[in-house]
């Protein structure tokens, strides 16, 4: 999974979700994490995290991102986009989620970045 770039990180995301490897998406998160499963909810902590991510890699569906805007500052980036996912879900509907996504990032020591907060719901 790339780290180099905030953009790098949302393209692995991607790749991770539709490859439905858990494991690897979970080394793009800061240990304290947050992630957003709905809107104006939050899951604390890589657990949290993990459960989130598991439910949609359960759909074996295909997500598509489109990073539209990255703000850096002091560390930390703001990266904003467009996304849609396709899947099935646990009673074998078709399921089709869209969203605008606004993620924070923080770059690491080693000058890889990770969320700090992955928000697929942007402002909803």
């Amino acid at each position: 999974m790339s780290k180099e770039t905030p953009e790098q990180v949302l393209k692995s995301i991607v790749d991770g979700i539709n490859a439905g490897n858990l494991d690897a998406l979970m080394s793009l998160y800061e240990p304290s994490a947050a992630f957003a499963p709905s809107p104006g909810s939050l899951a604390h902590g890589l657990a949290g995290v993990r459960e989130s991510l598991a439910a949609f890699i359960a759909m074996k569906g295909t997500l598509d991102l489109k990073v539209t805007r990255v703000l850096e500052a002091g560390g930390l980036a703001l990266v904003v986009g467009a996304w849609s996912f396709t899947g099935t879900g646990s009673d074998g509907a078709s399921v089709t989620l869209t969203g605008h996504n606004a993620d924070v990032l923080r770059r690491q020591a080693d000058g890889s970045w990770r969320f700090v907060i992955d928000n697929p719901w942007g402002t909803d």
